[in-house]
């Protein structure tokens, strides 16, 4: 017998941004796996009950916590870091496919914007296939992604007319090639590297909580409203435990 894992993109965090492609697939899912980061990750797993709740009903479902593996946040060798990780999570995952759903179960695995964008899961299920210890049929589901939902708070086009997009993150923002700066879409960005990397008269489109009742969204060049979008990203922080924010760098 085979178990069947759902990667559902479920978006930026509206409960609305749903696609109906996500609800039918959230039916019949016998546990959904969330990996348990402590008290910080408590309002994301809040968010993900309330998607339930609204698209499946209340105590329709049920929610497998995992302890999310620690990892080195600063480490000498990133990608062997981050690659340690995975495969921790991957065990972890995996331990809890064989414990908790029976041999022909359904699980899902619940995943902010789109799974194939600057996210961890189908890695994670890579390797438990490749492992061969449990037969997983895993099918994934395309959900909003947070740079669509950017473009759409803003009301603009992602680039101008003909240029390319480069999608990239903060931590390689000051490697970008040269040629590739033009438009530049930048997550996972928590040190406003553009305070250090961008002209003060690159323009920027920054949005928080896209989607969501708290949705914070700030425009203008890096000079005039660099320090601003810095200080509200602290202030929001603080305030709601966690934050996903992403923006929009364009060059003049």
């Amino acid at each position: 017998m085979t178990r069947t894992l759902r990667v559902i993109g479920i978006g930026p965090g509206g409960v609305r941004q749903v696609t109906l492609e996500a609800v039918d697939a959230m039916q019949g899912v016998d546990a959904f796996f969330v990996l348990d980061k402590g008290a910080a990750s408590s309002p994301l797993r809040d968010i993900r009950r309330q998607m339930c709740d609204e698209h499946i009903g209340p105590g329709r479902y049920r929610f497998v916590e995992i302890a999310d593996p620690p990892r080195d946040r600063d480490p000498v060798d990133y990608d062997a870091e981050v690659r340690r990780w995975h495969d921790a999570r991957s065990e972890a995952i995996e331990g809890a496919l064989l414990a908790e759903l029976s041999d022909s179960g359904v699980g899902a695995i619940l995943v902010w914007g789109d799974p194939s964008l600057y996210d961890s899961t189908l890695r994670i299920t890579d390797a438990i296939v490749e492992r061969g210890r449990v037969a997983l049929d895993v099918e994934v589901v395309a959900g909003v992604t947070s740079a669509s939902a950017l473009t759409a708070a803003h009301r603009i086009l992602a680039n101008r007319i003909g240029e390319p997009i480069h999608i990239t993150t903060g931590r390689r923002l000051a490697s970008t090639p040269a040629g590739a700066d033009t438009n530049q879409i930048v997550m996972l960005d928590a040190d406003c590297t553009f305070l250090r990397t961008a002209g003060p008269d690159d323009h920027i489109w920054w949005g928080a909580y896209l989607g969501t009742p708290d949705e914070i969204v700030l425009s203008g060049t890096v000079g005039e409203i660099g320090e601003t979008i810095r200080a509200t990203r602290t202030e929001a922080r603080e305030r709601h435990g966690w934050i996903m924010d992403i923006y929009l760098l364009r060059t003049p």
